[in-house]
């Protein structure tokens, strides 16, 4: 069985799969014309979330019999058109999930020590030690909105600091440590907003300008799920007005982002889509991928 590999693996991901007797071809960085070019002939294709495996490399992908993406979500697979050609679709959703709570966890403690400000204000030379009075989390409400694994781990480390957590999920859901709430009061409530849902055409710009004028003043957000689901240019908005008194930013609507006004605000503190980017999370993710590939390839033999 002839395997792609499109992102960045674990070389040990790459070399268990060898060691399975499966031919594995490492191409990444392909523009969407070279992946349409490259893809038939092999019956696996493994993508991270660079590679948007799309209607034409579907197509093209004549031999394709499974295709793993290699994170949480599925927005850069036509998933549906994929099945439809009989191609499986598969994820890793649990091998980051820790890496990303902890990214969201630490957003939240520079958010409210204005640690990065803090530290470039000392890179210039200054000590302007009564511009960074601070908030401490335990006892503020953290709102969870789409709780999933990323976000019980995220619920689970916000318990341990004393934070009063309440979450919002379409559907009735038990969860540790956290009581389930409308979206409604869910925004009138928290003080601090993490996200974590999808990007689907439901949840697409789901924080808007009906929803941050809904928020507290002074709320804090931070967005570590899908590029799409936060409406950048009413969050601008409502950190001009004051409403938001800073953002955290994993992730964008375009990636990478050209949206400067908003990386460049003063409350503003972000990264370029580096949730599972921890050594941990990597090595986890590989050996998921490889262990799909290895046992759909058993179970496909001959």
């Amino acid at each position: 069985m002839k395997v792609l590999v499109c992102d960045k693996l674990a070389d040990s991901a790459v070399q268990a799969m060898r060691d399975a007797g499966l031919e594995v071809v490492v191409k990444t960085g392909m523009t969407p014309e070279e992946l349409v070019a490259t893809v038939p002939g092999f019956h696996v294709a493994i993508v991270r979330s660079a590679t948007k495996f799309r209607k034409p490399a579907i197509d093209a992908a004549t031999d394709m019999k499974l295709i793993v993406r290699g994170g949480v979500g599925l927005d850069n697979i036509d998933v549906e058109y994929a099945e439809a050609k009989g191609i499986k679709v598969m994820n890793t959703p649990a091998a980051s999930s820790a890496s990303v709570a902890e990214l969201a966890l630490g957003f939240m403690f520079a958010l409210a020590r204005s640690i990065p400000q803090a530290t470039a204000s000392m890179k210039a030379g200054k000590w302007e030690k009564k511009q960074f009075e601070g908030i401490e989390l335990a006892g503020k409400t953290l709102g969870v909105i789409g709780a999933g694994r990323i976000g019980a781990e995220l619920i689970k480390r916000a318990n341990a600091l004393g934070m009063n957590c309440i979450f919002y999920r379409r559907t009735p859901t038990e969860m540790p440590g956290a009581r389930q709430v409308p979206l409604e009061e869910l925004l009138r409530t928290s003080d601090f907003i993490s996200m974590h849902v999808p990007l689907t055409p439901e949840t697409a710009n789901m924080l808007s300008r009906e929803q941050f004028a809904m928020m507290k003043d002074g709320v804090y957000i931070v967005h570590c799920g899908r590029g799409g689901t936060v409406d950048e240019e009413a969050l601008l908005e409502a950190l001009n007005s004051g409403k938001v008194a800073g953002a955290a930013l994993d992730v964008f609507a375009e990636e990478p982002t050209n949206n400067m006004a908003l990386v460049s605000h003063p409350n503003v503190i972000c990264s370029p889509h580096i949730g599972a980017q921890t050594k941990e999370a990597q090595d986890r993710v590989g050996d998921e991928v490889a262990s799909i590939v290895i046992e759909f390839a058993k179970a496909h033999a001959g």
